[in-house]
């Protein structure tokens, strides 16, 4: 998984800013018990990024489908596979 700093670093090249603040909510149940690694299954999701947009606006939801898709690639996703859209799509495409 990208750490924080990579995530960070990849979204100011892309987008001109680090957007912490959008990294740091996406990955806050990170490593929290029961969940631990599986916690993408809350937020990297088509529903996530909507959150992120109402929260931070359009440039920040850019930010997070990059950070997700960043993160799904290491799950073994492509961009040939379906976008999840929620929660229960993640689990259901076996992702988490």
């Amino acid at each position: 998984m990208p750490t924080f700093d990579q995530h960070c670093a990849e979204a100011t090249a892309a987008f001109g800013a680090p957007f912490e603040e959008v990294h740091r909510w996406l990955d806050e149940l990170a490593g929290r018990p029961p969940w631990g690694m599986r916690h993408r299954r809350f937020r990297h999701h088509a529903a996530g990024i909507e959150e992120v947009r109402q929260r931070w606006g359009d440039s920040a939801a850019l930010v997070a489908r990059q950070h997700i898709v960043a993160d799904l690639r290491l799950d073994g996703w492509t961009p040939e596979d379906p976008f999840p859209r929620n929660e229960p799509d993640y689990v259901r495409m076996g992702l988490f």
